[in-house]
């Protein structure tokens, strides 16, 4: 405690949310829990010799109340109205969604339905053809409305629990036009989101090809929501998704980007004024691109960490994890359980954890540009190795070529993110800049050539590997004690990380073991689309109708089956349409129960 008080409370706080998520605990309890937590914590200030003397531990259990507190907040039951099928529906936008084949999806903020004041979350969907929806208006129109579902089986996401999280309970199909309203007053963020909006729109009708355009909105303005799959499958195939988000990286580059502009210009006298512009610029930029999570993350740590700087103090970078870490669940307890945190927050421990002993082995920098290249392989290899197990554990496939491709691909898209900001201010003003336009076109479509050919490297490509939370940890564990490895070199060390790694090999062979055994049958859908699920040993058999989309349900129902099920060999059946049900054994089930 006396080391990393901040991040040992922010743990406590952790398992606190963990506990209110996994236990379902009455008010009433939470509230005497927390009152007597705070009652001992008062006691201990007081200097009581005996509460004194438990002081770190009264404090760690008042957090660990105050996790579970907050949680409880953040989560109340909602009691959800029923709403018929066909609903005239006000509401505006609050956020753009991926499009998909036929349609374009927003996340809106319903005002009323049927005339009656509502105010509930909902994902629209609406034919492509129709107009752009943006934050100076109300709308209103017809909408086919239903509560999202929840998944009926124990495998695949649960869309449901990820929008309750959102505070997003229903889903609507608007097929007609909409009848349109302006607001006669924006407030301040529908203003900063309308600006975003126009900023988008200005880079669609750059001088740039396609697939820059989309790359300008995803690197710089947090926007993917227009970009190929192919390119997003790219990037995903190679391990380099994390370019494409706005984060620490972005942040970081940004920051000193300015600093550096900033410090020539003040005297010494004033050395922290560039310092504190820098970190006003990048909490301007995250309020522009309307507070990504991501964002607000880097920014967060960025301030803190800076703050023992202007503070003359030495910069501790898990005080500055743990004040980053708080700040976002005190605000938001569900943020705890977005992929995007958890890979952000393990990946800067793995670099705190594991960068100093990777750089021993890698060799001695002589001058600048050496000490940024190797500090760049070292940062990559230990923000690799600490992501692995949750990157194999949420979407269960890895490429060997990654950490490669990180390597090669990172020094030169920080020259790339550089330039996309640049582009974008350009783009603010409406400036056209003929040159710069066909030299930032040649750098972008390089480097998605560049990630397109690691991605085509099928060889180092591996998907649909199990990994369940359990294998996950273990593996954290091992990785955790492979620091001591790297740097001491003795017996004791390596006996620490060869017991972490035998206990996951051991749990994982038997559970490779048991889903061997185990054969089933079952019967789900994917929409419409009714599939039966035969497994025996390591084989299953799913059996679709001959009008369903395979590829649709290999990707939703499928995967997700063969990863939960540790299966490697699989065949998809049609089935005529003229076919009822389906021999299984000496069972026959009805493919349409």
């Amino acid at each position: 405690m006396n080391k990393q008080p901040l991040l040992i409370l922010w743990i406590c706080f952790i398992f606190g949310i963990l506990i209110s998520e996994k236990l379902s605990l009455s008010t009433a309890l939470v509230n005497v829990f927390l009152s007597f937590s705070f009652l001992f914590l008062v006691f201990s200030f007081l200097k009581i010799h005996f509460f004194f003397k438990i002081k770190d531990f009264v404090l760690s259990i008042f957090f660990l109340g105050l996790g579970v507190f907050a949680h409880e907040l953040h989560n109340k039951e909602q009691v959800l109205p029923n709403f018929p099928n066909s609903s005239e529906v006000v509401f505006t936008l609050d956020k753009k969604l991926n499009s998909n084949e036929k349609n374009k999806r927003y996340e809106v903020k319903i005002l009323k339905v049927n005339d009656e004041i509502n105010h509930l979350g909902l994902v629209l969907s609406v034919p492509k053809e129709e107009k752009e929806l943006d934050f100076k208006h109300f709308y209103k129109a017809e909408i086919y409305l239903n509560k999202v579902k929840a998944n009926a089986q124990d495998f695949g996401f649960d869309y449901q629990k990820y929008l309750a999280r959102k505070q997003i309970y229903f889903q609507g199909y608007a097929p007609n036009s909409f009848q349109v309203a302006e607001k006669e007053n924006l407030t301040f963020s529908e203003k900063i989101r309308q600006k975003r909006l126009e900023v988008l729109q200005n880079i669609d009708q750059a001088k740039l090809s396609e697939k820059s355009k989309e790359f300008t909105k995803g690197i710089i303005l947090a926007d993917r929501t227009e970009m190929d799959r192919e390119t997003v499958e790219d990037f995903s195939k190679s391990g380099l998704v994390h370019i494409l988000a706005i984060s620490g990286s972005h942040m970081a580059i940004i920051f000193w980007l300015i600093l550096l502009l900033l410090k020539p210009i003040f005297p010494a006298n004033f050395r922290n004024f560039p310092i504190v512009i820098s970190l006003i610029f990048i909490w301007l930029f995250a309020i522009f691109i309307d507070f990504g999570s991501s964002v607000i993350r880097s920014c967060i740590m960025i301030t803190a960490y800076y703050f023992y700087v202007l503070l003359q103090r030495k910069p501790d970078l898990l005080h500055a994890m743990a004040i980053s870490g708080l700040a976002i669940l005190i605000f938001d307890t569900n943020q705890l359980f977005d992929v995007g945190f958890q890979l952000s927050f393990i990946a800067v421990f793995g670099i705190f954890w594991l960068n100093e002993p990777i750089l021993k082995y890698l060799p001695k920098p002589k001058n600048t540009v050496q000490n940024f290249l190797v500090n760049v392989v070292s940062i990559s290899i230990a923000a690799q190795v600490a992501t692995l197990p949750l990157v194999i554990y949420y979407f269960h496939q890895y490429s060997l070529i990654s950490i490669l491709a990180n390597l090669i691909i990172i020094p030169f898209s920080e020259i790339i993110i550089i330039s996309s900001l640049v582009m974008t201010a350009l783009l603010v003003f409406k400036i056209d800049f003929s040159l710069f336009n066909l030299i930032y076109d040649f750098m972008v479509n390089t480097l998605l050539s560049a990630i397109k050919w690691f991605a085509n490297l099928d060889f180092a490509f591996f998907k649909n590997i199990p990994m369940t939370l359990l294998e996950a940890s273990l593996l954290l564990l091992s990785f955790y004690f492979l620091r001591d490895v790297l740097l001491k070199k003795d017996f004791k060390s390596a006996v620490r990380f060869s017991y972490g790694m035998l206990i996951f090999f051991a749990l994982r062979i038997s559970l490779n073991f048991y889903h061997y055994q185990r054969d089933e049958v079952l019967a789900t859908n994917y929409f419409r689309d009714n599939v039966l699920v035969s497994k025996h040993h390591g084989e299953a058999v799913f059996y679709i109708r001959e009008k369903s989309k395979p590829d649709k349900i290999e990707k939703y129902i499928v995967e997700p089956y063969l990863n939960s099920r540790r299966i490697k060999d699989f065949k998809i059946e049609t089935v005529k349409p003229n076919v009822s049900a389906v021999k299984i054994g000496k069972k026959v089930y009805k493919l349409d129960d």
